[in-house]
């Protein structure tokens, strides 16, 4: 009944407006722990993950074919793991103290899983859950990992505490960061007017129609976007000549050569002189997929209006790739990306929450351009200022961004995730000496 619990929970907080329901599902993998012997907990806990991610990472099996069992069950696993660790700490540690552990515990391996090694995936997690509902606000403060380790906290707390002190205390904590994170601050006019198309492995003829559609719609725009992969190659030198006749500025995905010929997927910013201004690579291949070389360094485009970052697709699903722009003063971010509409609605839905929680986390702007949808534009509040659809072929999308000057601040996960890996390794690796030094006793096993 947990299981099935924890994964109904699951799919209410990611497919319906019940996103609240993620504190649930952690609640329901803690009580999980409780079970006897460890073995059962870990396969409890392996099917809950099965039941959970399987259905929203369906389309994995049209990208992947039978490879996406595997990669379900990795992500499974991780659940298993969590699980298993608390039911150690439970048997060792007693339940007081492993209610102080259990958060650190989930905001390690969430963190690991997400950001750190090969197969890293960070959709799905608790945070991103909350990233188009009112409670997305105190990601501010404390980020979107910082969001899964209170839940944890309030889910392990409920070992040991009565119901009404968990309930009290979870009211508390998420009033106390509400006031926080809606401290008024500076007010600033619109300075940017952006706008994007969305096209799919266009012609350039395509690219150059749909440009002079877009102009015509948008006779204000600045700056004109379009999704990864619009070219197979560099900018060609028709796409240039649009820009120096219009004098506008363009951001464009294309292939960057290499001379041993391999290449970087890469967007071009051309200037009004049709011109190269700036280029990022894409610092995060797709693990399976061809695309080819992470970049080389990370730099934001001191542009006409402030310092903006460029983060390619699935660059924007990492924290530490963001938080990099971030730290080197970027006052809003443009995404440009490719989701082939052949991967169907839910995959796109599901890559929309991230811009909604970067938006807030960072206090600044995003654009976000797609190939099939769901494109956005969001506010630093992460309010959906504009859209295109999926399925929304040649789609244009446009409106204004606000980009302030002076430093941004990253949320406080940004410290407290990689000091709960430590944690996390060290108590997997205090386990490991106590059971090599001394057999198990039965109530452990």
């Amino acid at each position: 009944m947990l299981a099935l619990g924890a994964a109904a929970c699951f799919h209410a907080a990611y497919s319906t407006p019940c996103s609240f329901l993620i504190f649930g599902y952690v609640i329901c993998l803690v009580q999980l722990a409780r079970l006897q012997p460890a073995r059962l907990a870990f396969y409890a806990a392996f099917g809950t993950g099965l039941l959970c991610f399987g259905p929203q990472l369906e389309f994995f099996w049209r990208i992947f074919g039978p490879g996406a069992i595997f990669l379900w069950a990795v992500l499974a696993t991780w659940v298993a793991l969590f699980v298993v660790l608390t039911h150690v700490s439970i048997m060792r540690l007693g339940a007081v103290r492993t209610a102080l552990l259990a958060p650190f515990l989930w905001t390690g391996l969430e963190y690991f899983r997400s950001e750190l090694y090969y197969l890293r995936f960070s959709w799905l997690n608790v945070g991103f859950a909350l990233g188009n509902s009112l409670l997305a606000v105190p990601f501010h403060v404390v980020g979107v990992y910082g969001i899964g380790f209170i839940a944890a906290f309030f889910a392990a707390w409920a070992l040991s505490a009565p119901l009404k002190r968990i309930l009290l205390g979870a009211i508390v904590a998420v009033g106390i960061l509400w006031l926080i994170s809606t401290i008024p601050g500076e007010i600033s006019k619109p300075n940017l007017h952006v706008a994007g198309v969305q096209m799919e492995f266009p012609s350039e003829k395509e690219v150059v129609a749909n440009l002079d559609r877009t102009l015509a719609q948008c006779p204000a725009a600045q700056l004109f976007m379009l999704c990864e992969y619009t070219f197979d190659g560099p900018v060609p030198d028709e796409i240039k000549v649009w820009r120096r006749t219009h004098h506008t500025y363009l951001i464009a995905g294309g292939k960057d050569p290499t001379p041993d010929g391999d290449y970087y997927d890469t967007a071009f910013v051309i200037g009004p002189d049709g011109s190269v201004l700036f280029k990022q690579a894409k610092s995060v291949p797709i693990q399976f997929f061809e695309d080819w070389l992470p970049a080389r360094e990370q730099k934001v485009w001191d542009s006409p209006w402030g310092k903006i970052g460029i983060c390619i697709c699935y660059d924007f699903s990492y924290s530490r790739v963001t938080d990099r722009l971030v730290r080197l003063g970027a006052r809003a971010l443009i995404i440009p990306t490719m989701d082939v509409e052949a991967w169907g609605r839910h995959e796109h839905e599901l890559h929309e929450r991230v811009a909604l929680v970067r938006a807030v986390e960072y206090d600044i702007p995003v654009f976000r351009v797609g190939s099939s949808g769901i494109s956005q534009l969001v506010d630093h509040r992460g309010n959906e200022t504009a859209t295109a659809p999926f399925v929304g072929k040649d789609a244009i999308i446009s409106g204004s961004m606000t980009i302030t000057p002076g430093p941004s601040r990253l949320p406080l996960d940004r410290y407290l995730a990689p000091f709960s890996v430590a944690v996390t390794a060290a108590f997997m690796g205090w386990l490991a000496v106590v059971s090599f030094l001394s057999p198990r006793s039965k109530k452990t096993v």
